[in-house]
């Protein structure tokens, strides 16, 4: 099965009791992963999660099904979470199918987010015509869908969201689901708020919960850490300490770029020139003017196997960081200082 984010929300439930192999790709990355957690959660019986990376897969293509068709340490059900970039999962999910269609048992559900990857992509045309897979392409959203969206998971959590106060929060994650959500969980948390009990948002509540920061508070430590400049490093980790910068916020930011990079080298192939770029393409691909310049600099380092390891750095930083949140500041500070020193050895 196929399917866009435009008609995920009504066909997820269904989805989720009916497929074992869910591959989301797309150029909304967010919105992927957003679905990719949604889907988790209705699985009828999700048990536990099990983490790979699309380099573990590449690898090791047997590892998958070895994994989808292990019990956990108590017996538990449990399923699979692999975080790709492009095609990376391929071999894995072929190697898995074919052990399936050969009598291997029955696997556990596998959930594949793979950034830089479509649904033109080998892996999607394995997967999108059989029975038991589903294939979700995400689009860039609008700010009027997001906004909706935003609204909905305010019902969900129990706040009641006006139109324009949900807008604001869709403008300030600049229509990244994810931050969206978190949002809206803070804005729960202050009002009290649950579906059983639901509460309506205002302004004041709102920013209440917003942290303060200046120019939306992530852009300059991105631009600092991808452009290599370990000069201004250390004077953008105090400054993200002193506006209270949620880490994994900071980190969905520098994900987010890496993945925008990504399609950019995708769009350019191996000898193309980011100067040969349109008006039309760098507006499909997100590259708006007050950015230009420093994503100009950033797509210079980030090519080809340089991407593919900093994606599988962010990855593996990402992880940690949700497995150790109480060291989470510590853990980004590390990574973004790691990152940053490859990136000026250009």
């Amino acid at each position: 099965m196929k399917l866009t984010n435009r008609d995920f929300a009504a066909k997820a439930r269904k989805i989720a009791g009916e497929a074992s192999i869910f591959f989301f790709c797309g150029p909304d990355e967010a919105g992927a992963s957003a679905a990719a957690r949604d889907i988790a959660a209705m699985l009828p019986n999700p048990g536990e999660r099990v983490e790979l990376s699309g380099a573990e897969l590449r690898g090791n293509p047997a590892l998958l099904g070895d994994e989808a068709r292990s019990t956990s340490l108590f017996g538990d059900k449990r399923h699979i979470w692999v975080r790709a970039a492009g095609d990376e999962a391929l071999e894995a999910l072929k190697t898995l199918i074919e052990t399936g269609d050969a009598g291997g048992g029955e696997a556990c559900p596998v959930i594949v987010v793979a950034s830089a990857a479509t649904d033109k992509s080998r892996t999607a045309k394995l997967l999108e015509k059989r029975g038991d897979a589903v294939v979700g392409m995400f689009y860039q959203p609008d700010l009027p869908a997001v906004t909706q969206t935003v609204r909905a998971m305010g019902d969900a959590a129990g706040v009641t969201l006006g139109g324009e106060l949900a807008e604001r929060i869709a403008r300030a994650a600049n229509l990244d689901v994810r931050l969206a959500q978190s949002e809206v969980d803070k804005l729960a948390l202050y009002l009290d708020a649950s579906p059983q009990a639901p509460c309506r948002a205002d302004s004041e509540a709102l920013d209440a919960v917003t942290a303060a920061c200046e120019d939306d508070g992530f852009g300059p430590l991105v631009n600092c850490v991808l452009g290599g400049n370990t000069g201004a490093l250390t004077q953008q980790l105090v400054r993200m300490r002193q506006l209270s910068l949620n880490p994994v916020g900071v980190l969905l930011a520098v994900e987010r770029r890496a993945a925008q990079l990504a399609r950019i080298s995708a769009q350019l192939g191996p000898r193309g020139r980011f100067e040969d770029l349109d008006r039309g393409a760098k507006a499909r691909l997100g590259i708006f003017f007050r950015e230009e310049r420093d994503i100009r600099a950033q797509s210079a380092v980030w090519r080809g196997r340089r991407l593919d390891r900093l994606t599988e750095r962010l990855v593996g930083l990402h992880r940690d960081m949700l497995t150790n949140s109480q060291s989470s500041e510590v853990l980004l500070a590390q990574g973004l200082t790691q990152i940053t020193r490859e990136a000026a050895r250009r």
